[in-house]
């Protein structure tokens, strides 16, 4: 499967956001454009209905002449009472209990990263078919990380040491998938 992170968001660095659904900053336009011409052609398109994620699936779906399913187990993390405050702002006690163990975890009146885990692992199941190795999920990085967890055996530290990049194709097979084109 082709995995790609929505563009870049428009808002200010340092602010925490998981489920606030936010348009793509001007630079995700050519962001976008890069993805067009990086993505190979796709036979299936399943997204996140966040706005950030449905610009780029939506410009991949003309491109290839394809429907976009839109699925809500692809939303990034909800982050509860923390969305849209600054990480600085939020009270660093709060903040420490939550990473002594994010995974399982919930943010205040939010969710824990296991629970990311279980509706993304249900999603992407639905797709291990045919038609999985021309497969684009367009959505954000915790989805992301979460099936590198389970497909690579990366541990939460190990999968959050690096972030996707915005709107960039990257190929994640599971254990046993042949290689495109074996």
């Amino acid at each position: 499967m082709i995995f790609l992170r929505h563009p870049a968001p428009d808002i200010a660095p340092g602010i925490c956001y998981g489920r606030t659904d936010l348009d793509i900053a001007e630079v995700g336009h050519g962001q976008i454009e890069a993805a067009l011409r990086s993505t190979p052609r796709l036979a299936r398109i399943v997204a996140s209905p966040a706005l950030r994620c449905r610009k780029l699936a939506l410009a991949l779906a003309e491109r290839d002449r394809l429907e976009v399913r839109f699925d809500a187990r692809l939303w990034e993390m909800h982050m509860g009472d923390w969305e849209g405050l600054a990480w600085k702002s939020i009270d660093r006690s709060l903040t420490e209990a939550w990473l002594a163990d994010p995974v399982n975890n919930a943010t205040p009146g939010g969710e824990a990263f296991a629970d990311l885990q279980r509706r993304v692992a249900a999603a992407i199941g639905e797709l291990e078919d045919g038609l999985a190795l021309q497969t684009a999920i367009v959505c954000h990085a915790g989805p992301i990380r979460a099936t590198q967890m389970a497909w690579r055996g990366l541990s939460f530290s190990e999968a959050f040491a690096e972030t996707p990049p915005y709107a960039t194709p990257l190929r994640l097979l599971k254990p046993g998938w042949p290689e495109p084109g074996d």
